[in-house]
């Protein structure tokens, strides 16, 4: 049975024209070795599996070869080159500098400096992964870096530029490996692919690409682990399922869903995505990288930023051609917030339901800059009948106290739901940012209509959503604003009782924007009415768990919510 070799080890180029992904760097080495103009030292930084290593093997090959070709690639044929490829050559001598990172390894390597070579010009030291060596190894290779024998040539090779010393910088010419495309390593796959006569689909080679993450060593590994699954037969089925990926198709979905409105078959399909085992963050983030992918797919310039195959490339741009380009900012920005506030979360699926939601509601923001700052407000989901108005309560005198009627559960108006906005159970409210004064300032030129009436439920949501845009400056009044429940008094009056007179002069001096944004909101003129309560008359103030029980006695909709994203009091 003949051995069995990797596909990362076979197909390792011997040639500078057989190295994938580094034309660039390739060339100008190329162009070195033909004027006979080298350095002394190289450094090779980049990524791990783009070439580093067999990029300084060639180079070592190509400087020692006998007859040199017309295009400066060795012959192979000279013994420099078959002691070379044999594994023999005396000239060439590698270090791994992850094992041997002592002093007393880089003084042996000195002493081999001293010999000069048998056969061939030059005597190569390569030193892998150079940052591992210590402080003090580093000191004692300086002297000898700087100034070696004529015929020495040193080149280190390391993934972490950042860590190698200043003064080894300094002595060295540094070349720096790019991350190989998606489409050089597809090009490389069908390669290897088509001299092993395996059958592979070019979705498949491309979601190996994309988890290689630009390392070619990565992709053929993962390839053979592919080759070795299905029998030599990739399809892009089963590269989904061993890799354990999540399939574009889902993103697709989502973002149809999100065009059609349907933010309960978006939930459903996130539903099916964590049944098959996927984390929340991962959706997220790939939900992200997609509507990304959405966006430079709308224009030809951008286009080349998308590395996928072609039949995807087709698919993104017809779904991208369908959205707003205010809605993928939006969403973008969305997902983003999604994702930085994933782990700190406490219900990390709600989470990314919410962001699901607010992501199908921004389609219909077609606002200028809409994608700088989403408003993190909820709209209904939920379609409420509408229910016949009550009449009007006869009008009472202004210097009776007025005990406001409690409405049963069932009877009460869908308006009701929404005053949810008054307690500190959403989810998102502690991340939600804190509006600027001018964001509670109203229209003054909007028409309000003269005959309207003031009912207890508007005016209870449009009090406590003034709580809520209050700035962090007065976040102590917001917070106590959101504890009072004003009463009506009657079809233009309302009044509020506090506890206190330092929060009587607080109220007091935000009366006239209280009463403005009331009056826009609910479309009546309004004013308000600021009593203390005695010292013997004690005003009952719920607590947060009080608040939560008391939602779930008084509102379907909310008790509809509780159970389908299993909210839980902050």
């Amino acid at each position: 049975m003949e051995q069995y070799i990797v596909s990362a080890r076979k197909y390792r180029p011997a040639t500078f024209d057989m190295v994938v992904g580094q034309r660039a760097l390739t060339t100008t080495l190329l162009n070195a070795i033909r004027t006979g103009k080298l350095a002394h030292a190289y450094l090779f930084c980049g990524p791990r599996g783009v070439g580093k290593t067999t990029c300084a093997r060639i180079f070592a090959k190509t400087i020692n070869c006998q007859n040199l070709g017309a295009n400066g690639e060795p012959c192979g044929v000279c013994e420099s080159c078959r002691a070379f490829e044999e594994g023999r050559s005396m000239n060439i001598h590698e270090l791994d500098a992850a094992s041997n990172n002592s002093v007393d390894d880089i003084r042996e390597l000195i002493d081999q400096v001293r010999i000069p070579p048998q056969i061939g010009r030059y005597k190569v030291f390569i030193i892998d992964e150079v940052h591992m060596l210590s402080q003090q190894a580093f000191n004692a290779f300086l002297k000898t870096l700087e100034e070696p024998p004529h015929y020495v040539i040193f080149i280190l090779a390391t993934t972490e530029k950042h860590k190698i010393l200043p003064t080894i910088l300094s002595r060295c010419q540094v070349y720096d490996f790019q991350r190989i495309t998606i489409k050089s390593t597809v090009d490389h796959l069908k390669y290897v692919a088509e001299k092993e006569g395996y059958q592979v689909e070019d979705e498949a080679l491309a979601l190996i690409a994309q988890k290689a993450d630009g390392g070619m060593r990565d992709a053929l590994s993962i390839f053979d682990q592919m080759v070795s699954f299905t029998g030599g037969n990739v399809t892009y089925e089963s590269t989904l399922q061993n890799l354990n990926i999540l399939d574009s198709e889902y993103y697709f979905r989502i973002v149809d869903n999100m065009l059609n409105k349907d933010v309960e078959s978006s939930l459903v399909l996130f539903n099916e995505v964590t049944e098959r085992g996927f984390d929340g963050g991962n959706f997220i983030a790939g939900l992200a990288s997609h509507f990304r992918n959405l966006l430079v797919s709308r224009d030809a310039k951008t286009l080349p930023l998308l590395e996928v195959s072609e039949a995807q490339q087709q698919r993104y741009h017809e779904q991208a051609m369908r959205c707003k380009p205010q809605f993928l900012y939006k969403a973008i920005k969305l997902c983003n917030d999604c994702d930085l506030g994933y782990r700190q979360s406490r219900n990390k699926r709600l989470q990314v339901e919410l962001c699901l939601i607010q992501s199908t509601q921004s389609t219909d923001d077609d606002g200028a800059g809409a994608g700088l700052c989403p408003a993190k407000i909820l709209k209904p989901i939920f379609k409420i009948q509408p229910q016949e108005k009550p009449a009007p309560a006869p009008k009472k005198e202004k210097s009776k106290p007025v005990t406001p009627h409690v409405t049963p559960a069932a009877e009460k108006p869908a308006l009701r739901t929404l005053n949810l906005n008054s307690t500190s159970i959403r989810k998102k409210s502690e991340n939600a940012p804190v509006a600027q004064e001018d964001d509670i300032q109203t229209d003054t030129q909007s028409e309000v209509a003269e005959n309207g009436q003031l009912e207890l439920d508007a005016l209870i949501l449009a009090w406590q959503q003034f709580a809520n845009r209050l700035p962090k400056a007065e976040v102590t009044t917001a917070q106590r604003m959101r504890t009072i429940t004003p009463q009506l008094i009657d079809q233009h009056h309302f009044s509020v009782t506090v506890n206190n007179p330092l929060i009587e002069k607080d109220l007091t001096k935000l009366r006239p924007k209280i009463e403005s944004y009331i009056k826009h909101q609910c479309h009546t003129q309004v004013s308000m009415e600021i009593h203390v309560a005695p010292p013997e008359v004690a005003i009952k103030t719920y607590s947060k768990p009080d608040q939560f029980k008391l939602a779930l006695q008084d509102s379907s909709a909310f008790r509809i919510l509780h159970e389908l994203f299993s909210l839980e009091l902050a």
